[in-house]
C-alpha cells in the first residue's frame, strides 16, 4: 500500500476519520476503528461495485442491489433490511457501504434503521461519493414526490477512499463527480476555484497529486460545515445544496432512470443558481461567464438543453417539483445564491415569476 492521507472529522458525539490514497482496499483492516475490528461484517454494494465488495468481504455476507438511482426506493430498502435481519445482524455488527452515492445513502439508511442503528463504514467508489455523499452522515431514499425525502442522519465510523477504484469509472461519471467538487469552490473558497481552473483537467485525468488535493479540499470543506451544523438546523449546512434545488427537479422529471446523473443535474443547477444571482443583482455577469467557461472547458453539462429533458416539460412543471423539495419551509423555497465566487448564502426571498422567467430562458432550445 502506498502512502495515504487522513482527515479527522471531530464531531462531538461521533468523530471519525476519512482515509484517502491508492491501494487502501488491500489493507482495509488498517482503517477500521479498533472498537469495530472484530465485529461481524455485512456488505452492501451494487451490480457495478460487487467486485470491490468481494475483494474485501472474505466470507462475510454480501447483498447486491440494482445499479442506479432507482435503487433508493422503499422496496430495495426493505430488501436490504431483510438481508441484514436474515443474517442475524446485531447492534455490534458493522455494515459496509461499497459503492457510489446511491449505495452509500441506501446502506447508510439501512444501518441507521436496523435495530435502531448499527455502525457503518463508507467505502465510496465514485468521485462524487468521495468528495460529497460519503461524508457528513446524510442517508436516505427517494419518494415519488422528490429526492431524499425519507432518511436519517447517521455518521459513518470511517470513510475509506481508494483512488484506484476510480480507474474503472466512465468519463461521464468522473465529470458528474467533478461538478460536486466545483460546488465546494463556488460556495466557499474562491482560491480553490482558481486552483480548479488551472488543475481541473488533472483531476479528471486522475493525476494523483491533483486528485488528492481536490478530494481532500472538498472533504475538508464539507467536514467543517457538518461540524458547524450537523443536522442542518442553523442554515449553514444548507449551503451544500448549491444548485440542488434545480437539480432535484431535473432528476425528478427524468424519474431517476439513469438518463441524467446527479452530478450532471447539479452542474446545470449551479449555473441556474448563479444566473439567478446575477439577475437579482447579487453578483456580476463576469462571474457567471467565468464559471460557465470553466464548465464548458471540461465538457460538463452546462444548460438545460444539455440534459435532455422531455420536449413537453414546461417551466411551471419544474417549479412545481421544486416546491416538493425538502428545502421548502413555510411554503417558500430556500435557494442557495451567490454574491461572488466563494460567497454563497441562503434566501427564501425569491419570487416565483423570477424563477419561471429564468427557467423559460434556459429552456429556450425546447420551445
Amino acid at each position: 500500500m502506498t502512502n495515504y492521507q487522513h482527515l479527522d472529522v471531530p464531531l462531538p458525539q461521533s468523530p471519525y476519520a476519512i482515509y484517502m490514497g491508492k491501494g487502501l482496499l488491500s489493507a482495509i483492516d488498517s482503517f477500521i476503528p479498533d472498537t469495530h475490528r472484530n465485529a461481524a461484517r455485512y456488505f452492501i454494494c451494487d451490480e457495478n461495485t460487487q467486485i470491490y465488495a468481494r475483494q474485501i468481504a472474505s466470507d462475510n455476507p454480501i447483498f447486491v442491489v440494482p445499479a442506479g438511482e432507482q435503487a433508493k426506493s422503499f422496496s430495495v430498502f426493505q430488501n436490504v433490511l431483510s438481508f441484514l435481519l436474515d443474517h442475524k445482524i446485531d447492534r455490534k455488527s458493522l455494515v459496509f457501504a461499497v459503492g457510489g452515492g446511491v449505495v452509500g445513502d441506501l446502506a447508510g439508511f439501512a444501518a441507521a434503521s436496523v435495530l435502531r442503528g448499527v455502525p457503518v463504514i463508507q467505502v465510496p467508489t465514485t468521485l462524487l461519493s468521495m468528495v460529497d455523499s460519503s461524508v457528513g452522515g446524510k442517508t436516505g431514499i427517494n419518494m415519488p414526490q422528490g429526492k431524499n425525502l425519507v432518511g436519517a442522519f447517521h455518521q459513518p465510523s470511517a470513510v475509506i477512499c481508494d483512488f484506484d477504484v476510480l480507474k474503472t469509472l466512465p468519463e461521464r461519471e468522473l465529470k458528474a463527480g467533478y461538478a460536486e467538487t466545483l460546488k465546494y469552490a463556488l460556495l466557499g473558497d474562491a482560491g480553490f476555484f482558481d486552483w480548479l481552473e488551472e488543475n481541473g483537467k488533472d483531476v479528471l485525468n486522475l493525476n494523483l497529486e491533483g486528485l488528492s488535493h481536490a478530494v481532500r479540499r472538498s472533504c475538508e470543506m464539507k467536514a467543517d460545515i457538518v461540524i458547524a451544523d450537523e443536522k442542518e438546523t442553523s442554515g449553514q449546512r444548507a449551503l451544500l445544496n448549491l444548485g440542488h434545488t434545480f437539480a432535484h427537479a431535473f432528476e425528478a422529471v427524468m424519474k431517476y432512470d439513469g438518463r441524467l446523473l446527479h452530478g450532471e443535474a447539479v452542474s446545470v443547477g449551479m449555473l441556474c443558481a448563479i444566473e439567478l444571482s446575477v439577475r437579482k443583482g447579487l453578483m456580476s455577469a463576469q462571474n457567471v461567464e467565468r464559471v460557465a467557461q470553466h464548465i464548458g472547458n471540461l465538457n460538463l453539462k452546462k444548460t438545460i438543453s444539455d440534459i435532455g429533458l422531455p420536449d413537453d416539460i414546461k417551466a411551471e412543471s419544474l417549479l412545481s417539483l421544486m416546491y416538493g423539495d425538502k428545502k421548502v419551509q413555510s411554503g417558500k423555497i430556500n435557494f442557495i445564491l451567490m454574491k461572488g465566487i466563494g460567497e454563497a448564502f441562503m434566501t427564501n426571498d425569491i419570487q416565483d415569476d423570477d424563477v419561471l422567467a429564468l427557467l423559460k430562458d434556459m429552456m429556450e432550445p425546447f420551445q
